[in-house]
Parts: structure tokens; C-alpha cells; sequence
């Protein structure tokens, strides 16, 4: 079964649209192409990727399409819609044809409104994706859970996955209230889970293996080996830490599973989710 690292991200660094880069996040002040991240995947053994969104535009889409367009190991595509616009059935009819398009993000983590995804017109861009086969990432930090959970429990047959499981304080080693919000999310069966974008939440210079392990068991435990699914966060991660320490945090984690679970947490899970060919 191919690997499949669900969550990674390209670029061409821009100050102003990428002002989230902070000078404190030098290092990826610069351009992140696919030609960057193939090696990368080749000598960690894995076989391909989920490109996400990181631009709120239309040309993003046309970006990371073509990206995917000119290399096979791209798998597919997170892109970004206005959920709120007049005329989103034209876009979504418009962008359908595109078969590595598999979904659509909004960066709900960075919004004054903590609560606008349960907003009437964000609920009504939802209620269309599921007809065209999108699916939706859900990116919000640990004070939105309670609202994403009411978001996806209006939509059940709509697939839904948490991205970098919701962003717990790590560093700080507050755990209370993301385990019980998240534990009600997970509870909801259509509902999976990126194991990524973890070492972004603890110190990023004296993090330790040890750090993440009361997180991993708290989203195991609620989300199953079958709704979790691998991802890096490259080139955010790298802040933090190289590819190959993200991939061996997980992989130390994991080794507890039987072969068969390990592959659906390396592969299977997200091959079904996005329904990757």
C-alpha cells in the first residue's frame, strides 16, 4: 500500500500574503516547490502527498493544480472556496472536472469569529460540497472544537478531518479542555483526524519524543487507528524539525499497532479519505 503523507504545503514566499512567516520563522522564509519536497519523500519512504491550501484565493487553486498537474507523486489537492459567495455553485461546478481537486480549507484558526463556521452562509457552502464528493479540513485551534463539533454534526454523511489535531498546547502542557472537546468531535463517525502539525506546538528547540505521547494517546484513543491518518506539515514543521524527526515521532508511536493498522495510518486511511487514484 502506498505512503501517503496527508498534509504538506507549497509556496513562493510572498511578505505580505505570507505574513504568518515570521522573522522567528526564518527558515521558511523562502520558496517551497515540489522539486524541494520529492527528495524529501524519497529517502523517507514515502510514496506521495496531500497538498494544502495556504492562500484564501482563487488562484491558489490554480496554483497547487498545476503543481499536482506536473507531478504524479501530488496525489491531491486541499484548495480553498469562499463558502460564502452568491455564486458558489458555479465555482464548485467549475472546479468538479479537476480530479486531484479532493477538497476545500478555510483558516477558521485565524478568524475574529471564533464561531464562524456555524455562520448560516459557511453552513450552506458545506451542505454542497458533499454532492460533488469534497471533502472538508477543518483548521481551528483547541477554543473552536466545541463549535466545529456542532458544525459537522448537522452534515453526517459530509466527510470532515481535523487538521494538526486542533493545535493542543504542547509546550505548555495543557490538556483538559482540548481532550474533552475533542473526544466529543471524534465521537462523530464521519468525522478523521491528521496526525500532523504537532512539533509547531511545543518548544520548538527542547522538544522531546515524551512530550507528545499524552496527545497521541488521547487521539488515538477517541479517533481509532482507522480514522488517523500521517501527515508532516512541511515546510512549517521545519521550524521545529526535520522531516525525518516528524515521520520517527510517529513512527515510534505507531509501532504499537499491527501491520496491517500501521498501513492504514501510513497510507489506507487517507487513500480512502480523499480517494486518491
Amino acid at each position: 500500500m502506498l505512503k501517503i503523507d496527508s498534509h504538506q504545503h507549497f509556496w513562493k514566499f510572498d511578505k505580505v500574503a505570507h505574513s504568518w512567516i515570521s522573522d522567528d520563522m526564518a527558515v521558511i522564509q523562502r520558496d517551497f516547490m515540489p522539486e524541494d519536497l520529492k527528495p524529501v519523500l524519497d529517502a523517507n519512504e514515502i510514496d506521495g502527498c496531500i497538498t494544502v491550501q495556504v492562500d484564501q484565493t482563487a488562484e491558489e487553486n490554480e496554483f497547487q493544480l498545476r503543481n499536482a498537474e506536473e507531478n504524479d507523486f501530488i496525489k491531491g489537492v486541499v484548495g480553498w472556496v469562499d463558502l460564502f459567495a452568491d455564486d458558489l455553485d458555479a465555482q464548485l461546478e467549475q472546479l468538479q472536472p479537476y480530479k486531484k481537486l479532493k477538497g476545500f480549507r478555510h483558516i477558521l484558526q485565524g478568524e475574529a469569529d471564533r464561531a464562524l463556521m456555524l455562520k448560516p452562509g459557511f453552513l450552506k457552502g458545506i451542505s454542497k460540497l458533499k454532492a460533488l464528493n469534497f471533502t472538508y479540513d477543518i483548521l481551528i485551534l483547541p477554543d473552536q472544537l466545541k463549535y466545529a463539533a456542532e458544525l459537522v454534526s448537522q452534515f453526517p454523511d459530509q466527510s470532515f478531518v481535523l487538521d494538526h489535531i486542533a493545535k493542543p498546547d504542547i509546550k505548555g502542557q495543557n490538556i483538559g479542555d482540548w481532550k474533552r472537546d475533542l473526544e466529543t468531535l471524534a465521537s462523530q463517525p464521519h468525522v478523521h483526524c491528521k496526525l500532523s502539525g504537532m512539533v509547531t506546538e511545543a518548544s520548538w528547540t527542547a522538544w522531546k519524543p515524551v512530550d507528545f505521547r499524552p496527545y497521541l494517546d488521547v487521539v488515538f484513543e477517541a479517533f481509532g487507528i482507522q480514522r488517523v491518518m500521517y501527515g508532516s506539515d512541511w515546510p512549517v514543521s521545519l521550524v521545529a524539525a526535520s522531516y525525518k524527526q516528524v515521520k520517527d515521532l510517529a513512527a515510534g508511536y505507531v509501532s504499537q499497532f499491527s501491520a496491517t493498522e500501521q498501513e492504514l495510518f501510513w497510507g489506507g486511511n487517507a487513500i480512502k479519505f480523499y480517494n486518491l487514484k
